[in-house]
């Protein structure tokens, strides 16, 4: 019995090794049928809703059961894969055009373990670990290169290129060539609005008289009709100077280059000096037989041209004050200027001629015959003005039918330079600040124009008289001129005031240089 026994447990043992066939299922697979029912439900759920969303896409509707139409679907749904969650993900290609943003690094181009290796590495002025550095040489076997020469992230696609033919408009603003810190600019800031206005009744409207004058005390000597009035710049205070009696009224008015003695012209042909300090008529001097509407003066000496066509030196310290009487001109004298330097004499007259005298020898006075006599010029010369840094260039400037403004060298009698400025030229003026020269013009636009010297290139152009600019004058300082129109008002024109930082370093320059001087012995 018991080996009978025996024999049986041995043969259900061995039973249990091979697969079961009868008996209740167990409960494992139980559970594991359950499980595969629910997902084949869900599989097939899912294969449900997709076919109907397809035939949902389509254009042409399905009918329910119970016969309602369904709506059209413009976006079709997306089935979500297994092991995901069911929301869909959206697709940023479809958002943004031309394959997605550039800028989103690609993870499947990008190499982590490179950007790990590179964020967390010692700078190279420490010593690499030698973890560090078997790294860094399997990559530069495996990879090829410079491990420094590789990037952290990688992008998906490269800048896209600029249309054809397209240009950047900021390129003209961010990519032009700076200029160098030691090049200066040329440009500067000119006020187009006098700074001052003044009135001047009845100046007369004599396109042939010189009635305005500044000198380097800083007064101002203007004639209006039979009167002349002595206005302070510094302090705005007016004088009058003297009035005339009789039909008799004031062609010219000269100041001497230093003092207060002004030389005053009149249409008797009679020449007054004056001390305007005292105002007192030091003495009268004749020899004119016409009105006197020019006057210059070289020192101690002053010349006077009048109607006639005639040139008069005078020399204001000697009681015969008639030294030299010249005469090449024609007709009226209407220009007439003295060289910085005093070599030279310039008179322009109506004659359209103008003439350049040389001193005579060591005199103050001009020769008795002309240097050169120019006749380019077509009408009356009246405007003249020598360069205050080359003494030996003259600018000249012709009336309505010429309209030039002229420069010459008086050591040659040669036209360096000519410029046709569609105006009447009726006075001219340098600037001692600038490389320039202001012109004042008559018909037809009354303007005054200043002009960059030598390429005559038009710097500002200052309007606001409504009849042509008569006489122009400088201050002492160079800073301001001063436009005298026919239309009875004197304005003041702050054009060529000094750069503070420039005249700065010019006096520290100057301050530099007197001590060197006191230190030299």
């Amino acid at each position: 019995m018991s080996q009978f026994r025996f024999a049986n447990e041995m043969n259900s043992l061995l039973t249990l090794d091979g697969p079961l066939t009868k008996g209740p299922v167990p409960r494992w697979q139980k559970k594991g049928a359950e499980n595969s029912s629910i997902v084949n439900c869900s599989l097939n759920s899912s294969k449900q809703k997709s076919i109907s969303s397809l035939n949902a896409s389509t254009k042409t509707p399905s009918k329910c059961g119970d016969g309602d139409v369904l709506r059209i679907k413009k976006t079709p749904a997306k089935t979500p894969k297994a092991g995901r969650s069911g929301s869909p993900t959206p697709n940023k290609a479809s958002k943004t055009p031309g394959g997605g943003d550039r800028f989103i690094p690609s993870r499947s181009a990008t190499n982590f373990e490179l950007g790990n290796f590179k964020l967390f590495q010692t700078s190279e002025t420490e010593s690499l670990s030698p973890t560090n550095e078997i790294q860094r040489a399997m990559y530069e076997n495996l990879h090829g290169g410079d491990i420094n020469n590789q990037r952290i992230l990688s992008y998906q696609n490269k800048a896209p290129a600029a249309p054809e033919g397209f240009q950047n408009p900021m390129r003209v603003i961010y990519t032009q060539t700076r200029t160098p810190a030691s090049s200066k600019s040329n440009n500067r800031y000119i006020p187009q609005a006098p700074d001052r206005i003044l009135d001047a009744p009845d100046i007369i409207d004599d396109y042939y008289l010189n009635l305005v004058d500044w000198n380097a005390s800083n007064m101002l000597a203007v004639a209006l009709g039979p009167s002349i009035y002595l206005w302070n710049a510094g302090t705005g205070k007016i004088h009058q100077l003297l009035e005339m009696t009789g039909n008799d009224y004031v062609c010219s008015v000269a100041w001497i280059q230093e003092g207060d003695h002004l030389a005053v012209g009149t249409c008797t042909g009679t020449v007054e000096l004056w001390d305007c300090s005292q105002i007192k008529r030091l003495r009268i001097m004749d020899g004119h037989s016409a009105r006197v509407g020019s006057l210059a003066w070289n020192s101690y000496i002053l010349s006077s041209g009048c109607r006639s066509g005639q040139i008069i030196h005078h020399d204001v310290r000697q009681r015969d004050h008639n030294v030299l009487t010249v005469g090449n001109h024609t007709q009226e004298i209407c220009g007439l200027k003295w060289s910085t330097d005093g070599k030279y004499l310039a008179s322009g007259g109506n004659d359209n001629v103008l003439n350049i005298w040389s001193t005579a020898g060591g005199n103050r006075y001009s020769q008795p015959q002309p240097l050169y006599t120019l006749t380019a010029h077509q009408a009356a010369v009246k405007a003249l003005a020598w360069c205050p840094w080359q003494p030996h260039i003259l600018a000249s400037g012709g009336g309505t039918a010429d309209r030039h403004i002229r420069f010459w060298n008086c050591q040659t009698g040669v036209c360096v330079n000519s410029i046709d400025t569609k105006s009447q030229v009726c006075s001219l003026l340098w600037s001692s600040n600038y490389k320039e020269i202001a012109s004042g013009h008559g018909f037809a636009n009354n303007q005054v124009i200043i002009w960059k010297y030598p390429s005559m290139v038009k710097a500002a152009e200052l309007t606001g008289h409504t009849a042509r600019v008569l006489h122009l004058a400088i201050s002492p300082d160079g800073s301001t001129i001063l436009s005298a129109g026919a239309d009875e008002t004197l304005r003041l024109w702050k054009c060529f005031v000094k750069n503070p930082v420039k005249s700065k370093e010019g006096v520290q320059a100057k301050v530099k240089t007197s001590l060197l001087k006191q230190s030299i012995r």
